[in-house]
This record gives structure tokens, C-alpha cells and sequence, in this order.
């Protein structure tokens, strides 16, 4: 597949001219007219989509590609030995299932390659898309959204922002082995839609619980092969450019500590930035904070460990802890690069192939504390429930 016939090339007029050579803009492979970047050694690929008809309450979101990129070019590359490229714009199509299929196709064969999209632009219901790339791959796969509520809409509604993540749960054949949403806020959430996500042991975090020890984010992203960031949970006084603002939610701090663990997941293949509000955006205040965020996630990348999946937990400290009230073994095991933890969770004998990603789960030494005084940690608890 030519990846090249998905893509509009970046406008000149987008690329800032004159910047000091270790500028983002200087470092980076461009999509211009009639060059296509080489992606044989590439390892990250960002794209825009100009698609905004899947929430009909941000139709400036076509425009936020470009807009993030004339902040994104004007940051400094600090010695990052890294090949990225910018493949362009992926357009609207003649009706949102086109913009929707060019978007699962890049994404998937960018994946096949081994290059990382970063998706920016539009709004959010291009995280089926990506979701459906994975399809594709015949993969399972673990989605972690950065949202303030739950998109699950109405079970007769159309694919769309608010939507998209019952389509992605009802898919068949399903791939999403687990869900995590990071930030919600209660007061946006039908208790109804909570019952449901306890039912199907996915995995919900408030954002005051997660504000108060921002370092838990990290396993929960860690675990991730998708992660999906509403703009919308971001408070309003940090990022103004969003349609539904709220005066509550992450700071832009808290948005590029996320963005960085994300990068820094070695499990992590995908990552979007979505429901961006060019038209609500108050001197580009949005568009600089989405830019650090990709600044902060490219930095992420850089110093990925090469832990699990990628090193072998043979050569990883082991530590074991009996729980004799629950009548389970649990297994720890410690990174000796990282001194990151994990969870062995058993499964069912014969379920090796289909599970053997999602076995071995990310988790914190409160984890491990919490196994040592007796009590179940919830990941662990929720895991087994699903392999089992």
C-alpha cells in the first residue's frame, strides 16, 4: 500500500522559515509537494486529520493540524537521535466513513512498518479508526482515553465523538481486550454508564484521584497500545481552544507529564490529540500546550527503557507474595533498568497465544506494598477477571 496517496503535504506557509537549526522545523521529514519523507528508518510519524464532522459542536477542528504545527516546528530538538516525519494532512473525505477507512489504512500500515503515529487534528471519534487498524493487525489491544466523561452515546447513534466508544466495545470481531479512561469527573457521568464499566472490569480513574498522585498514571499509561486524549479534560484556563469548557481538569503540567509516560511506554503503538477548538483558542494558548505535549511525548519516546514486552522478564528481581485469604499467589516482578514493577497474572491453560500480551500487567510498588498487607490490588483483581 502507498501510504503517500493518503496524505496532503504540509503547506510552505505552515513551515516557519529563518529558525535556529535545532528547531524542530530543522529536524524533522516534511511532506512537501512531490517529497514524500523515507520512513525505512523512521520511528515516529505525526499526521493531521482535517475532520470535524463526528462532533457538529467543534467544527474548527479541521483546522487544528496546522495550527498545532506552527507552535510544534518552533520547539528544540535537545540532541534526540531520532527520525521523525511529518507526513501531512489526511482530508476530509466525500462522506466521514472515507476520512475514517484513509485513517485506519495509514495507521495501520505505519504500524505494520514499525513507526508510531501520532494523530493530531479532528475529533475524537478518529480513535475508532485507529482502533480498527489493530483489527487489521488481528491484535488485541488495551485503549486508554484522557477524557473528562465516558463516549458512550445512544446504542442506535452513529459513529461520532460521543460515541465512539460503545462502537469500539460492541465491535466485532472485538480486539479491546481492556479500556482505562484517566480524569473523569462525576458530575458529567451517568451513574448508569459507571455501573456498566464496573461490569466489564474496565478501568476508571476521577480526576481528583489522579491529580493527587499523578506517578499512578503511569502503569495505567504504561499498559496502553492506544492512548486517546480528549482535549476537553483539560481545565479551561490552561486550554481555552475546546468545546465544551469546564474549569476543572489537568493542568497543562499534568497534560505533558501524561504525554511523557505515554511516550515512554515500550508497549504503547499509537497515540491522538483530539477535540482541539482553533475557533475558542485565545493566542494560540491550546495549540503551544498540544505542541509540548508532543514535545513532551517525542522526549517519552526517547528514553524508552526496553522493558517488557521488549526485555525478558527472566532478568528481572522476582518477588512473591502469598495471599492465603484470596487463596492466590502473586507474582511481582522489578525492572532492573527502570525499577518498574509488574504483576504476573495467571490465566487459563491453552489461552497462551490470545493472552500472553496482557498477562504480565504494569503496576506501581503501592502494588506491591499493598499485596504485602494482605489486600488485592485492584489491578491485579480486575486483570484475572478478564483472563479467566
Amino acid at each position: 500500500m502507498e501510504l503517500e496517496m493518503f496524505f496532503k503535504p504540509v503547506l510552505e506557509s505552515i513551515v516557519p522559515e529563518g529558525l535556529p537549526e535545532a528547531c524542530l522545523s530543522n529536524n524533522i521529514l516534511i511532506h512537501r509537494e512531490e517529497q514524500f519523507p523515507d520512513l525505512s528508518e523512521a520511528q515516529l510519524a505525526i499526521f493531521g486529520v482535517n475532520e470535524s464532522r463526528g462532533n457538529p459542536k467543534n467544527p474548527s477542528a479541521k483546522e487544528a493540524p496546522d495550527k498545532i504545527r506552527q507552535w510544534f516546528y518552533r520547539l528544540f530538538n535537545h540532541g534526540y537521535d531520532l527520525k521523525i516525519a511529518d507526513l501531512g494532512n489526511i482530508e476530509a473525505g466525500d462522506s466521514i466513513d472515507d476520512t475514517h477507512f484513509a485513517v485506519t489504512n495509514a495507521t495501520q500500515e505505519l504500524i505494520k512498518q514499525g513507526v508510531i503515529p501520532i494523530i493530531i487534528g479532528g475529533t475524537q471519534d478518529i480513535t475508532y479508526s485507529n482502533y480498527c487498524a489493530y483489527e487489521k493487525l488481528e491484535q488485541t489491544v488495551n485503549l486508554v482515553t484522557i477524557d473528562s466523561r465516558f463516549d458512550i452515546g445512544l446504542m442506535d447513534e452513529d459513529l461520532n465523538a460521543y460515541s465512539f466508544l460503545s462502537k469500539i466495545i460492541l465491535h466485532q470481531p472485538n480486539f479491546l481486550f481492556n479500556y482505562s479512561n484517566i480524569g473523569y469527573q462525576t458530575y458529567f457521568v451517568d451513574p448508569r454508564v459507571l455501573d456498566l464499566m464496573k461490569k466489564l472490569y474496565f478501568d476508571f480513574y476521577r480526576l481528583g484521584q489522579v491529580r493527587s498522585s499523578l506517578e499512578e498514571v503511569e502503569p495505567i499509561v504504561r499498559n496502553a497500545d492506544i492512548v486517546s486524549v480528549d482535549m476537553n479534560a483539560m481545565r479551561k484556563g490552561d486550554a481555552p481552544g475546546i468545546a465544551f469548557a469546564s474549569p476543572n481538569g489537568f493542568s497543562g503540567e499534568e497534560a505533558c507529564a501524561i504525554s511523557r509516560y505515554a511516550g515512554m511506554s515500550d508497549k504503547l503503538t499509537s497515540f491522538g490529540i483530539y477535540e482541539y477548538c482553533p475557533a475558542k483558542d485565545h493566542d494560540g494558548q491550546t495549540a503551544h500546550l498540544i505542541a509540548q505535549m508532543l514535545w513532551y511525548f517525542i522526549d517519552g519516546y526517547y528514553n524508552r527503557k526496553q522493558d517488557y514486552p521488549v526485555g525478558l522478564k527472566s532478568s528481572y528481581v522476582k518477588y512473591t507474595v502469598a495471599n492465603e485469604e484470596h487463596g492466590h499467589e502473586l507474582v511481582f516482578y522489578k525492572s532492573d533498568k527502570s525499577e518498574r514493577w509488574w504483576m504476573d497474572v495467571p490465566y487459563q491453560a491453552g489461552a497462551t497465544k490470545k493472552y500472553e500480551r496482557h498477562h504480565l500487567v504494569p503496576c506501581s510498588y503501592q502494588d506491591y506494598q499493598s499485596a504485602c498487607a494482605k489486600e488485592m490490588p485492584d489491578r491485579w483483581w480486575q486483570t484475572y477477571q478478564k483472563l479467566c
